[in-house]
């Protein structure tokens, strides 16, 4: 069993237990279920096109950075340029919370990925509730009858949909409803960095779909060769979050690729 199945095992005992505790009427009763979402469509033409990422640890690298909280860093991000946060929500693989992202929707006024591995419509109503604004839908983790199910779902709660895909043979997930779709730079099961690789997947997409790079951005190089080739947005975490201050990193970063 790899990693993403372990993950994906523990997934489905967590929201189990989850809908044993509240129901999704309970959840719809959030303060935040109404609101009208901040568009990271609207973002990416307007601000860098990163979505900066709060992410404690992951199972690749262990602890990244335990020391700060979520509200001192992505107040940051969004002072200085992010299109939109992306904040982990899983506990045991990645460190986060559903706090993290309540401690800080009333505080930014960007969209906020709830990243997270997405297979029951139950996790939609929970990402609506806490306040956040898109949801990632994994393509090695749900089939494409799901990613079009999930899409609409997500769409008639008023939420951004981020299909990411690493391979191939997962372009057929694709669909004309999903919003963005992100290209993980990172193999989930061996966890291997290959840039090209994603240039390779992006060139096979649809010409009209926005395109994100995600993961195993680890220099300003990186982010300037992608940019490059075409890409409309940029999921980055661990090359800030691994710093004292993530913040002031991804101030540092900004300035130097002149965005």
């Amino acid at each position: 069993m790899n990693i993403l199945d372990k993950i994906i095992e523990r997934k489905k005992q967590e929201i189990a237990d989850s809908k044993s505790k509240i129901s999704v009427e309970k959840l719809k009763d959030s303060e935040f279920f109404s609101r009208k979402i901040f568009s990271l469509k609207e973002n990416l033409k307007t601000k860098s096109g990163i979505i900066a990422e709060f992410k404690r640890k992951s199972p690749s690298k262990g602890i990244i950075n335990d020391k700060v909280s979520p509200l001192e860093v992505v107040s940051q991000y969004e002072k200085f340029g992010a299109s939109a946060v992306s904040i982990l929500t899983d506990l045991e693989f990645f460190g986060g919370n559903f706090e993290d992202i309540l401690s800080v929707r009333n505080h930014i006024n960007i969209p906020i990925l709830r990243k997270d591995f997405m297979i029951d419509e139950y996790q939609f109503y929970e990402a609506k509730s806490i306040g956040a604004d898109i949801i990632l839908l994994i393509a090695s983790c749900l089939s494409p009858t799901q990613v079009s199910e999930f899409t609409e779902l997500a769409h008639s709660l008023n939420l951004e949909v981020l299909l990411e895909i690493h391979s191939d043979e997962e372009l057929k997930h694709i669909n004309k409803n999903v919003d963005f779709v992100g290209i993980n730079n990172r193999n989930l099961k061996d966890f291997k960095v290959d840039l090209q690789h994603s240039v390779n997947l992006k060139n096979q997409l649809p010409q009209d779909i926005l395109s994100v790079a995600e993961s195993g951005i680890y220099n300003e190089e990186d982010f300037k060769f992608l940019k490059e080739k075409g890409f409309d947005g940029f999921l980055m975490g661990e090359y800030f979050m691994k710093n004292e201050n993530p913040g002031e990193k991804f101030e540092e970063f900004i300035s130097n690729v002149k965005i």
